[in-house]
């Protein structure tokens, strides 16, 4: 790399992904781009090259590993975007570039939470139950057709862009939001809704942890999907420590930490 600025591509599309683009847009001797995955229509702009859109699965992003010369990969894509995570791991590992992944710390229990761990939507659907209830899904709207099965139930959903078509639930509302949001913002919104129960990935982090903490202040029970399972790469949990690597003055540890997440702290 003598002689060239090393150039990083960082696999987005989350918080910590934008933040860290801020913090590489003044780096010295570094040249990053972004990469969105595509399924938010307006993603907030960011003070570096982006791009939009898939690689073409692990042979696709071998060839832009090479066509672009990229020095280092930073993963700090949603903790649920394991194709992709997976697909970085195998691409990096044969193009003999070095990744690190920038990941959230899990949300762990806190005293007064009432959830209900499952290890699939489809495990999330049946938890549900069968009895009507009003139900906040805080998932997203990718995975909104799993809970197709269960159209007895009114759902709450919060999307980023206001759908186009017809959702595949019957009884739902839709409320049109970019996070982060608040506590009092989310009680006020499960309160008004008369939510009986959420259901949520375990994401981490803070910019989503509101409506946890939300149904634990009105004492309501979380279906709380566990995160999948990647395969292992190096991982580090704040910006910092990615700037810190991408300058040689410090090595990331291999795995995913345990450490406490969001769902503890508030935001």
């Amino acid at each position: 790399m003598a002689g060239r600025r090393q150039k990083v591509l960082v696999l987005g599309g989350t918080t910590e992904a934008r933040r860290l683009a801020e913090a590489l847009a003044v780096a010295p001797e570094v040249d990053a781009v972004l990469s969105y995955a595509g399924r938010t229509e307006s993603p907030l702009a960011v003070p570096v090259p982006w791009r939009v859109g898939g690689f073409g699965g692990v042979p696709g992003l071998i060839d832009y590993l090479r066509a672009e010369r990229i020095d280092r990969v930073v993963d700090a894509t949603h903790p649920f975007a394991a194709q992709m995570s997976a697909n970085a791991v195998a691409a990096c590992a044969a193009a003999g570039v070095p990744l690190v992944a920038l990941e959230r710390a899990p949300w762990r229990p806190a005293p007064g939470d009432r959830w209900i761990e499952v290890d699939s939507l489809e495990d999330a659907v049946a938890a549900v139950g069968d009895a009507p209830r009003r139900v906040f899904l805080g998932i997203g709207r990718l995975h909104l057709d799993a809970f197709a099965a269960r159209p007895q139930h009114h759902y709450l959903v919060r999307l980023v862009d206001a759908p186009r078509d017809a959702l595949p639930l019957p009884n739902v509302t839709v409320v049109v939001a970019r996070g982060p949001f608040d506590v009092a913002g989310d009680r006020a919104l499960m309160t008004e809704h008369g939510s009986e129960m959420v259901v949520s990935k375990n994401a981490g982090g803070t910019a989503a942890v509101a409506k946890i903490i939300a149904a634990r202040d009105l004492g309501l029970p979380v279906v709380m999907v566990r995160r999948p399972d990647i395969p292992a790469r190096p991982s580090v949990q704040t910006v910092a420590a990615v700037t810190a690597w991408l300058v040689g003055d410090t090595a990331p540890e291999d795995g995913h930490d345990d450490a406490s997440g969001g769902a503890e702290r508030g935001v």
